[in-house]
């Protein structure tokens, strides 16, 4: 794709995610049933409402069926799906008024608990069959459709390439996950995102700022600014790079330092991981386990816990029996006891951990200055 972004002094092309392919096939599919004429390319929208254009390969329809592939691009910082073909298969319902969404070959199969999906259903996220669905709802209003569709997405080497990724660990079986948030893979290398970090971390330092706000992650700005109510300015970006937005935070000078993050990043912290990248070790269920074992946990408990393969099935176990809270207090102590430990005295850092789904959905614990922190955002 064109759009570009100014990276370590270079620009670097941005790509498309696999939800983004899977949302573009099938709606070139559709197309191609309602005009009864092949596509060799399709315009889609991401949620980040970028504009695409995309080629469209091996179309084929009929009356009933039409299929074709879309090839991913990760732009200029290509990752393990690079080039690899998301392909949809869709079929008409003329008699339903469903739109039925499944994974075919070289899509996972979730196994366990705790996932965007519940168990047994394809590895299809929650926002990419969000794309799907509104794509083939916009053309089906177009056209004067009144029927369902089956849509079947498939990835040809997806089980294999599967192998290279967290899938296996996370009990997503038989291939790849279709992913994606705002549609758009953003070009950053490792170091390119570091020092990005902290090119505007010293930009907002020039304009007398005295006080930023870090987010860990999207999810971070957006519960900052709906769910807080707080501005979200001054504030940046760090993604897993939490070590380097501290560390800059304190080299330019900054006073008062607020983190906001979701607890699948935050947990991290609490084993002092300032780099929370996947890549340098995981450790979020362990550590858990710990602060549920200081908690009181029984060995039940814990042995469900250990079973666990995301921060959000731990959290179910933990607020079904009534230790929650305390393990939260546990893991709350170990995340300022770390911070404390890397940032001078003298300057005022709290932090804002949350969840966004469950019973427990909100802020489930906060760093007790976090009061008047706050105070500096108020809108």
């Amino acid at each position: 794709m064109a759009e570009k972004r100014l990276v370590n002094q270079k620009l670097l092309r941005c790509g498309y995610t696999t939800g983004t392919c899977a949302a573009a096939a099938s709606k070139a599919a559709v197309a191609m049933l309602f005009k009864q004429e092949s596509m060799d390319s399709v315009a889609i929208t991401t949620p980040n409402q970028t504009d695409l254009i995309i080629d469209v390969l091996n179309p084929q329809f009929n009356d009933n069926i039409a299929s074709c592939s879309i090839e991913k691009d990760s732009g200029d910082d290509p990752d393990i799906t690079n080039g690899i073909l998301v392909s949809s298969k869709v079929t008409l319902l003329p008699d339903s008024s469903e739109i039925i969404i499944e994974g075919g070959k070289g899509v996972g199969k979730v196994t366990k608990g705790g996932l965007d999906q519940p168990v047994g259903m394809s590895a299809i996220n929650s926002v990419p069959r969000k794309m799907i669905k509104d794509s083939l709802n916009e053309l089906a209003m177009q056209y004067n459709y009144k029927g369902g569709f089956h849509v079947l997405i498939s990835v040809p080497k997806g089980e294999e390439i599967a192998k290279k990724t967290f899938n296996p660990e996370l009990g997503i079986v038989g291939g790849i996950s279709i992913l994606g948030t705002t549609g758009i893979v953003e070009p950053m290398s490792a170091k390119a995102l570091a020092d990005s970090i902290k090119v505007e971390i010293s930009v907002i330092a020039a304009e007398s700022n005295e006080s930023i706000l870090i987010f860990l992650g999207n999810f971070g700005k957006k519960f900052t600014e709906e769910d807080l109510n707080l501005s979200t300015k001054p504030g940046i970006m760090c993604s897993n790079f939490i070590d380097v937005a501290l560390d800059s935070s304190v080299e330019f000078g900054f006073k008062n330092i607020l983190l906001v993050g979701h607890i699948g990043k935050f947990v991290k912290l609490g084993i002092g991981m300032f780099n929370t990248h996947s890549h340098n070790g995981d450790g979020r269920i362990e550590t858990l386990l710990s602060c549920a074992l200081e908690a009181g946990a029984n060995i039940e408990t814990l042995k469900e816990i250990q079973k666990c393969v995301t921060t959000n099935a731990v959290l179910d176990i933990l607020y079904e029996n009534d230790l929650l809270d305390k393990t939260m207090d546990v893991l709350n102590e170990r995340i300022q006891h770390n911070i404390d430990r890397r940032v001078p005295d003298d300057i005022n850092v709290g932090f804002i951990c949350f969840a966004n789904t469950g019973e427990y959905s909100g802020v489930l614990f906060e760093s007790e200055n976090v009061d008047g922190l706050k105070e500096l955002w108020k809108k």
